[in-house]
């Protein structure tokens, strides 16, 4: 079977405008019951005690020295087990700001807002409309009271205590006179005062310790600061800037000491046989602990110039034999099997290191996310590379269960390029389990979490599964593999507890595996076989070769992965990139019959929680063949508009791309009773909005989502346009007709930023499913209007495969003849 480069498609996609068909009323919202009287009596009540201390406040304000942005914190919450419409809340035109939305241990919703001086009488206004005003009744509807959603799901409003910002879900709030560290979420509105500059002129006069390092996102500006919780009330309460209030993070500590192995004549064996890279390759660039390129493996892919280091006191080298291991990975492989194999090794990507982490100066409670921002401008001062940024670093607290941090927004925002416009490709660790947890696998990765920064959306998140489970049994009698050959690996994170957040990992590649014996209580890396061999820090001495694992080698890998086709195809985006990487991956055995029940029926949720898409095929990774073709789309889709036409101007959704894929009808007609695949993956890239407002399609965390449609087998184009796209419809309503054959199907493949998902069929149903369209969703660019996020256009990446069994049909040929490339045939 002879293997051809994929193909790179360079037709534009048809644009039209768009309207999305599930568009149109919600259900009722469920109120509880109210006295309508009564109830607008105790809320006025309510508003008009809260007057009277929100003009001493701001006396006490002005009193400060304080005479702009003055202004109080109020909290509304709902009844028992009653939603909250917090959205009518914010009314940013008048300056009211809806800062935290979370649920209380009583099952009451809770907002909070900042309500500038002056602007109480809005609340006044809502609640007098709801007592004395309807609305305008629809046809054949009964009138109701203004307001009435809004109000009748308020029970109370009151001056908000500092605690009311607390959006840590499983931390208790600190003693209020006990020095803390925080994590400060500031508001950061358009056109109003710098609020980070207020807390660092005024910080000192409230007894707080504000740090260097900050973050920006879209709305918000994080800084970390130290002070008791009681000063920073009174800091909130006179300056009014803080949005939310987290606890910073403390990095993991995964750097053990490793097992060495001595082979110095292996190692120059190695050095003989490897080919180096041009500079113009691309690169991975590891965040780590340094890099100790002196080894005589790296010296042909690491140059002096591109190591770099968080600060300059620390160095350049690894001291901890953890930077430099993953190093070899990174370029190699796991160097047992190159070792062993006799053969040129032909390296196709170089290398950078920053280091990041230094023990013997640990950093202080800081920001992670503003340390990797720093890192990844440090090393962009060498521009124009493709560059692959490969992190290990974790926190392991895992209290997040999903939900975006400063740090995973951090590298979203990165990837995005949210402030500069440059997107970049970021492979994550999902982080280790707890070692002492590990006689309990597999339970003990369902029920540790993925570890932060590695929820972060446009990242390529990896865990670790193992095919290594031989064990010398001569040498260590009794002892055999934990994990099954082709299953989980003992130290794998997975995100299987958590429940709206995308799933995580996205990948799986070798992290290696433990051994277990009834004689002893606990697993343990007994055989260095069961662990991945790579390059040591210290090569000059007796140690050239050191072990290596779990997901900080498994993420070392799949950069390699990324390296080698980023340089097979210098053209493709890094959202290309991750795509092929997912696009190309596939369930084991062993994986898929965890999440199989008897009657062969497989729980494909709990599996995409588990280990994500898979291990990734090398092979289909980098190439196509005659029976498998991968084709590849690039485009740009601008999601949103304003239309200013209309009487009350709002952002709609703005166009649906069509793209017309170059298909082997004739081929895939011939083979009518065969079934063949055809698999599509869609990637892009998220601008995030981290704070903690209820992750509604208002408040939520991505800026915008994209899905993919494929028109059905004797579907006309028309007929397919019609059924997705509402803005062209008069009366006619389409069927909504079923797509059998999809293993996932549209609810599991449409969570986060990459979707991918199998469509199993008849040769003869795939000859006419040509057409694939990309379409917009919701987000914050079209729900909050004055970001003016609806403005921005987005990238993304549109892979499809379709194959046929071995020796059916040549379907790579007829494809290559009609766009007009030469048909390569690789050796």
């Amino acid at each position: 079977m002879a293997q051809h480069p994929h193909i790179i498609i360079s037709t534009a996609a048809e644009s039209c405008r768009y309207t999305s068909p599930s568009a149109g009323p919600r259900g009722a919202y469920e109120r509880p019951d109210r006295e309508r009287a009564g109830h607008a009596r105790n809320l006025l009540g309510q508003v008009n005690e809260i007057k009277d201390e929100a003009e001493a406040r701001a006396e006490n304000q002005r009193a400060e020295g304080i005479s702009e942005g003055n202004g109080i914190y109020l909290t509304f919450e709902s009844a028992p087990n009653f939603p909250l419409k917090f959205e009518s809340l914010d009314m940013a035109g008048a300056g009211i700001e809806l800062l935290t939305v979370k649920t209380l241990a009583d099952n009451r919703m809770q907002a909070t807002l900042w309500v500038p001086d002056g602007k109480l009488g809005r609340f006044l206004k809502k609640i007098e409309a709801y007592r004395d005003k309807n609305t305008k009744p629809k046809k054949g509807r009964e009138p109701r009271p203004s307001n009435q959603d809004l109000v009748e799901s308020v029970d109370e409003i009151k001056l908000a205590a500092i605690e009311a910002l607390w959006t840590e879900t499983t931390l208790p709030f600190p003693d209020k006179d006990a020095v803390t560290t925080w994590e400060v979420w500031l508001r950061r509105t358009k056109g109003e005062l710098n609020h980070l500059e207020r807390l660092r002129a005024h910080g000192e006069a409230f007894n707080l310790t504000i740090g260097r390092q900050t973050l920006g996102f879209v709305d918000r500006t994080v800084v970390i600061v130290t002070a008791t919780a009681r000063s920073l009330s009174r800091s909130a309460d006179i300056l009014g800037m803080i949005a939310e209030l987290r606890l910073p993070k403390t990095s993991a500590a995964f750097f053990a000491d490793l097992n060495g192995i001595e082979q110095q004549d292996w190692v120059n064996n190695l050095v003989a046989r490897v080919q180096a890279p041009p500079a113009t390759t691309p690169y991975v660039c590891l965040f780590d602990t340094g890099l100790n390129h002196a080894h005589p493996l790296l010296t042909s892919v690491v140059n002096q110039a591109d190591l770099h280091t968080y600060k300059p006191a620390w160095g350049l080298d690894d001291r901890k034999n953890h930077g430099t291991p993953m190093a070899g990975l990174a370029a190699f492989g796991d160097l047992t099997e190159a070792l062993a194999s006799g053969d040129p090794i032909i390296t196709t990507h170089r290398l950078e290191s920053v280091k990041m982490i230094h023990d013997p100066d640990p950093h202080d409670p800081e920001l992670y996310g503003a340390v990797t921002q720093e890192s990844t401008y440090r090393v962009e001062v060498a521009p124009d590379r493709s560059r692959i940024f490969c992190m290990a670093v974790t926190a392991t607290d895992g209290r997040e269960r999903g939900k975006p941090t400063s740090w995973s927004a951090a590298v979203d925002a990165l990837a995005s390029g949210a402030d500069d416009g440059q997107r970049r490709l970021f492979v994550l660790a999902a982080g280790n389990t707890d070692e002492a947890q590990r006689g309990n696998y597999p339970d003990s990765n369902m029920t540790d979490g993925i570890h932060d920064p590695a929820q972060a959306w446009n990242g390529l998140t990896v865990g670790g599964y193992t095919e290594k489970s031989t064990i010398d049994t001569g040498r260590y009698p009794g002892w055999s593999p934990l994990a099954p050959h082709g299953d989980l690996s003992p130290c794998s994170c997975t995100s299987t507890g958590w429940s709206r957040w995308p799933f995580k990992p996205d990948i799986v590649m070798e992290a290696g595996n433990m051994a277990i014996n009834p004689a002893h209580a606990e697993p343990d890396y007994i055989d260095d076989g069961l662990s991945l061999l790579s390059t040591s820090a210290n090569p000059l001495g007796t140690r050239p070769l050191s072990i290596m694992r779990e997901t900080s080698a498994a993420s070392a890998l799949a950069a390699r992965y990324c390296g080698m086709v980023w340089a097979k195809y210098p053209q493709l985006t890094p959202e290309s990139i991750r795509a092929l990487i997912v696009h190309c991956a596939e369930w084991t055995p062993a994986l898929l019959a965890r999440f199989t029940d008897a009657h062969g029926v497989v729980d494909y949720k709990n599996l995409l929680r588990y280990c994500g898409h898979g291990v990734p095929n090398l092979d289909r990774l980098l190439s196509s063949l005659d029976n498998s073709l991968t084709l590849l789309a690039e485009s740009e889709i601008e999601p949103f508009f304003k239309d200013e036409e209309e009487d009350n101007p709002r952002v709609k959704t703005r166009e649906m791309l069509l793209h017309r894929l170059p298909w082997p009808k004739q081929a895939l007609t011939d083979l009518p009773n065969i079934d063949v695949t055809m698999r599509v993956t869609l990637s892009y890239f998220i601008e995030p909005s981290p704070g903690e407002r209820g992750w509604t399609p208002r408040y939520g965390y991505q800026s915008h989502g994209l899905r993919f449609h494929v028109i059905n087998p004797l579907e006309t184009p028309d007929a397919f346009q019609l059924r997705i796209n509402k803005f062209e419809r008069e009366d006619y309503v389409p069927a909504n007709l079923p797509d059998p054959g999809w293993t996932l199907g549209r609810n599991l493949r449409s969570t986060g930023s990459i979707h991918s998902d199998t469509w199993t069929g008849k040769a003869v149903d795939l000859a006419s499913r040509e057409y694939i369209a990309i379409h917009p969703t919701m987000g914050w660019w079209n729900k909050r209007e004055q970001l003016e996020g609806w403005k921005k256009s987005t990238r993304y990446s549109l892979i499809v495969t379709i194959a046929t069994p071995e020796q059916a049909v040549d379907l790579y040929t007829p494809v290559a003849n009609e766009i007009g490339v030469p048909i390569v045939i690789e050796v």
